[in-house]
């Protein structure tokens, strides 16, 4: 294991993030009268946490440059898991304050970059570029480069995102369009996939280095880097999908007449008398 390095561009960016979420849902949610949830907090801490995790050391430090199978679970978390759980932490009345009125400029943005084909051709084509083999060397070598394609590949991911948890309902695809557009997302990545599993030789010339780190090879470290991204990647987009597959399965079954039972409250018939009004007078 390499030795402890401090990080503290990571320590400023982390603190930043969680003192302007904390300044949105406090400062200005009691200036207008909302608040976040629970469920709101869990999911900004939980992503807040992986943000740190994967960018601090270790993490960050093996990942660097010693094993690409690192680097690409790094990735996966920053592109798949932290970016949907920072979507689902942010209310939706702080996110109409954020992106402002429907007729303003910067929601039309939002709204076109958000738009299921583009953001799928954003993501997936920061996902073939961070993979390609300039791109990589060069991003070791270079530190404010590796930040800086970082923070291309999370802010794609929140585009990306945003059709199946963004804060606002409007730009949310259906649950069918959830389904059909998550399977996209995992279908392109498998073309970088196998070409790692199946190189010859090494890809990166940035971590073809002795010594080999847990004397794992540079051959076995790309295709583990190649097998984390097409199974692990694709098992998490699938076991998505396939929850929503049974939500939708079941919301659409409560739907059909006959198939739940209708049970009658006292404050229905309340309701009904008082709509029917007085009861007619015999003659």
């Amino acid at each position: 294991m390499i030795g402890w390095r401090a990080h503290p561009e990571v320590w400023l960016l982390v603190a930043g993030v969680a003192g302007a979420y904390s300044y949105g849902v406090q400062r200005i949610g009691r200036r207008v009268g909302e608040r976040a949830s629970a469920r709101h907090l869990l999911c900004f801490g939980a992503a807040l946490a992986i943000l740190w995790g994967t960018s601090d050391w270790p993490v960050h430090d093996v990942a660097e440059n010693r094993l690409y199978a690192v680097h690409m679970v790094q990735h996966l978390f920053l592109s798949l898991v932290m970016p949907a759980l920072f979507l689902m932490g942010i209310p939706t009345w702080l996110a109409r304050l954020v992106v402002g009125p429907a007729e303003g400029r910067f929601y039309r943005v939002v709204r076109s970059v958000t738009r299921p084909v583009l953001a799928t051709v954003l993501f997936n084509g920061v996902v073939v570029l961070s993979h390609w083999p300039v791109i990589v060397n060069a991003s070791v070598e270079v530190g404010v480069l590796h930040y800086g394609v970082h923070l291309l590949l999370v802010t794609t991911a929140l585009i990306m995102w945003v059709p199946v948890c963004g804060p606002l309902k409007e730009l949310r695809l259906s649950a069918p369009g959830q389904m059909i557009y998550l399977f996209a997302q995992s279908i392109i990545p498998t073309v970088p996939a196998a070409w790692l599993t199946f190189a010859e030789g090494a890809v990166y010339s940035s971590y073809d280095h002795l010594p080999r780190m847990w004397g794992v090879s540079v051959a076995d470290d790309q295709q583990m880097a190649g097998l984390i991204m097409k199974i692990v990647g694709g098992f998490y987009l699938w076991s998505i999908i396939t929850v929503k597959f049974f939500r939708w399965s079941s919301s659409e079954r409560e739907h059909v007449p006959g198939s739940t039972p209708v049970v009658l409250t006292w404050a229905d018939v309340e309701r009904e008398l008082a709509q029917a009004g007085p009861a007619p007078r015999e003659p």
